[in-house]
């Protein structure tokens, strides 16, 4: 086969194809859309993410104030979305949700397939929207079907890349500041878009300017609506110690080498044309190669790598394999096809058959605490799973939801940077004094043998002697009830 650029002149759709296109294939990718996403919804939770930010919009909804009396390290846009649903269909279910992740996977899916389109031509079009949407579960299920951070970065990304595709500057700044505002790993997609502008001499025609006002202005204002210095902390300067791995090297590198092994299964279909490409063509679309380096680096960045952090990859890899495509034999698109069909299928087995172990320990746990609880009572959970709040009902008796803000054991950490003097600056005393002013009724332990148990945190273990009693366990979480 002769070298060919994966980056070919835009093409023109072929005559019969320009009516209708969309209107046979938005229907396509809609049902698949919803199909791929059916686990999503067998449960009531899939992660801790969800919970903490169900617990979060909760307490917004009850007067909290971003950054000061609800923290964590997200930007602000997951969890108001979060509020704004449960303000509309009740905080009982996180179903509506649900529904958005579905509805941002499938924009995304429109984006990839229009880019493609855009570049490629028609097929090429309909190939990046069918093989995006079987690719985003390809994760472990808790990671792939959670309405997460990651999920609503992605149709944000596509968006600025489509955008700066067209040299529409402005827009693509805004989608690269709502990509920070999901998460702060979403502005990784700046890097292609301005190397994007910079080629097409934005920075002569005011381009880069424009990008520029797009990308800062949006979060500037969310900066300004919630509190400046608190903004600050709490999404840039306040996650040092979070971002180190020092002492847990083992446990995070046997993490990133297993969720690297399940997307390289569920993207089986995409991998081997990118491949074969790369050894019989020029590599050209560099703005889609500099875009998965971006994103790379984005999985890379703070060194955890869980599993919905490696969904950011996932367009631009879609986009490549696209091109890959364009240019190999219509047999190898049949059998990208295929793949990608046969893994999603045995994804979606996992997500409905896998158990639900921790789910139903923090289901346990809920209702222990509300039969122990008054629907007034504070509760403190000590421990990494704040669904429990969300589950049981129960109001939160500090704005730490988890004990990894106040040991850093955030993460999965194992080793020895986990305790006291490990705790985001500045926590434990407000902890103390929150919990001095409305001392919870019921505090639980679910440490389970974990590094943050309270035996090796001095704050907290003599808060329990002095003014607990032990009163249950269930599933080894030990409940303590206030004395008189």
């Amino acid at each position: 086969m002769r070298a060919e650029s994966l980056a070919p002149p835009r093409s023109v759709s072929a005559p019969g194809e320009k009516h209708g296109y969309w209107t046979r294939l938005l229907p396509l990718l809609a049902g698949l859309a919803c199909l791929t996403r059916v686990p999503s919804f067998i449960r009531p939770l899939w992660n801790p993410d969800e919970g903490y930010l169900a617990v979060q919009a909760r307490m917004l909804a009850h007067g909290g104030e971003l950054y000061e009396t609800v923290v964590d390290r997200k930007p602000p846009l997951v969890p108001w979305l979060y509020e704004g649903m449960f303000a509309v269909a009740g905080s009982e279910s996180l179903t509506p949700v649900r529904v958005l992740a579905v509805l941002a996977h499938l924009l995304t899916a429109v984006l990839l397939a229009s880019h493609a389109r855009r570049r490629w031509g028609d097929r090429a079009g309909r190939t990046a929207g069918l093989l995006y949407l079987p690719a985003s579960v390809g994760l472990n299920p808790e990671d792939a079907q959670a309405a997460g951070f990651e999920v609503f970065i992605l149709p944000c990304t596509a968006a600025a890349m489509w955008c700066a595709d067209r040299r529409h500057w402005g827009a693509a700044g805004v989608a690269v500041a709502c990509a920070f505002l999901t998460k702060q790993t979403g502005a990784a997609v700046l890097l292609p878009v301005m190397w994007l502008c910079i080629r097409a001499g934005g920075g002569s025609r005011g381009g880069l300017l424009r990008l520029g006002a797009g990308a800062v202005l949006p979060v500037l204002g969310a900066t300004l609506v919630t509190d400046p210095a608190g903004f600050l902390f709490w999404t840039v300067t306040g996650s040092g110690a979070y971002a180190s791995f020092r002492g847990s090297e083992l446990h995070v590198l046997g993490r990133a080498l297993a969720n690297t092994a399940i997307l390289a299964v569920g993207c089986a279909g995409l991998i081997p044309p990118v491949v074969r490409v790369l050894r019989i063509a020029r590599t050209g679309a560099a703005d889609l190669w500099l875009w998965f380096a971006a994103s790379a680096g984005a999985v890379l960045a703070g060194f955890h790598f869980f599993g919905h952090y490696y969904l950011q990859l996932l367009p631009p890899l879609v986009l490549l394999a696209t091109a890959a495509l364009h240019i190999l034999p219509r047999e190898r698109l049949i059998a990208a096809v295929l793949t990608s069909a046969c893994c999603c299928t045995l994804f979606l087995a996992w997500g409905l058959l896998a158990p639900r172990t921790e789910l139903a320990h923090a289901q346990r746990l809920a209702d222990a605490t509300a039969r122990r609880t008054d629907p007034g009572d504070r509760v403190l959970i000590w421990g990494m799973h704040p669904e429990t709040y969300w589950l049981a009902d129960r109001t939160p008796a500090s704005r730490y939801l988890t004990a990894g803000l106040l040991t850093n054991y955030s993460g999965g950490r194992n080793g020895p940077q986990v305790g006291e003097k490990h705790a985001v600056e500045g926590a434990w005393p407000i902890f103390r004094a929150e919990l001095t002013a409305h001392p919870p009724a019921l505090i639980i332990d679910d440490s389970r043998g974990k590094p943050y148990a309270p035996e090796r945190l001095p704050s907290l273990r003599r808060l329990l002697s002095a003014g607990y009693e032990e009163v249950g366990e269930v599933d080894g979480a030990v409940l303590y009830a206030r004395v008189g």
